[in-house]
């Protein structure tokens, strides 16, 4: 059978970035313009900053990816897009240019929701084993999705509030670390000690999670430390956050593994690049005697690895748009 080579593009956010993918498994080149040091001088994403950029760089970052890769556009045999969700301007941009190679090259446009890329950035790793369940932990999503085979999705539990990414950040920034501020958490973690008394979020029988209250008792505790003259502890208060944040992701998914006798597990989003997490996830599945799949650190920031690699299954699904495609600032997977 003939090699699929799938061109794709990611500019949900902050990062534009172009990969072209083989067969859905082999990476054959990526390349990734990053915004993290303009944003970090507000202290997070500028939606109107991020669009602009994406419009200066999406072209360098597209004839980049083309001549790492020592192809043209004539070999390639689909493109694949995140058409959502995510900022509406930056997506809007990576849009237009796959509608415009998919015009001009008469090639397939395939539409690729973020978080099935975020899943399907574990194909670069290993052959994915169905039925599994995945672990979806990012800046908008935490999610538990059941996958029986490729891209047939069944969320079981997600969020109630806040995503655990979007808490993370929001408790760097109440204790002054500066954007972004998930990894600096995690890392400040590992110095820490568990000393600090925090409430342990949604705890009942469905695979649902709530992260609000917890933030806020963070923001609270933070606020009436202050106000007493005391100075915290930054490095513990993370490891103290981190403890209650992480064994409320653990302690769902592993009543999900048990109730549903799930024996391949994978771990996707942003947030899986938490080391933290990361280990938690490792000695649960040690545990369970389950298989687990966590993608290396380069794929779970945004990239277009992940969307070429989901593009290829998409378009095995059927999956094809044509040129009246729209992008969604928020989309259900399923």
């Amino acid at each position: 059978m003939k090699d699929m080579y799938i061109l794709g593009i990611e500019s949900s956010c902050d990062e534009t970035s172009a990969s072209i993918v083989m067969n859905g498994t082999k990476k054959i080149a990526t390349v990734i313009s990053s915004q993290i040091d303009i944003h970090k001088n507000y202290g997070g994403v500028v939606p109107e900053i991020a669009s602009r950029h994406h419009v200066q760089n999406i072209t360098i970052v597209l004839e980049a990816c083309l001549k790492k890769a020592n192809m043209t556009m004539d070999e390639i045999d689909a493109i694949a897009i995140t058409y959502g969700p995510g900022l509406i301007g930056s997506l809007l941009i990576g849009l237009e240019a796959a509608k415009t190679l998919s015009f001009v090259y008469n090639k397939p446009l395939i539409p690729v929701h973020h978080i099935a890329g975020h899943i399907y950035a574990n194909s670069l790793v290993k052959e994915l084993k169905f039925p599994l369940l995945a672990v979806v932990v990012s800046g908008g999503h935490t999610e538990l999705v059941h996958i029986t085979k490729h891209y047939k999705f069944e969320k079981i539990g997600g969020t109630l509030d806040d995503a655990i990414g979007e808490c993370y950040d929001k408790v760097a920034r109440v204790i002054g670390l500066e954007y972004p501020g998930g990894p600096k958490i995690d890392q400040l973690a590992k110095v820490g000690n568990s000393t600090y008394k925090l409430p342990v979020p949604l705890q009942d029988d469905s695979y649902n999670f709530s992260f609000s209250g917890l933030k806020s008792a963070v923001i609270n505790l933070v606020h009436n430390e202050e106000q007493r003259g005391n100075e915290i502890n930054k490095a513990d208060l993370a490891a103290s956050f981190q403890k209650v944040a992480v064994e409320e992701i653990i302690s769902k998914v592993r009543k999900a593994i048990i109730d549903k006798k799930i024996k391949n597990v994978i771990l996707a989003g942003g947030v899986a690049a938490n080391e933290g997490l990361r280990s938690a996830m490792v000695n649960l599945a040690n545990e369970l005697n389950v298989d687990l799949s966590i993608p290396p650190m380069k794929y779970c920031t945004d990239n277009a690895t992940m969307i070429a690699a989901a593009g290829y299954y998409a378009y095995k699904d059927g999956r094809v748009a044509d040129l009246t495609l729209n992008s969604k600032s928020q989309d259900k997977l399923c």
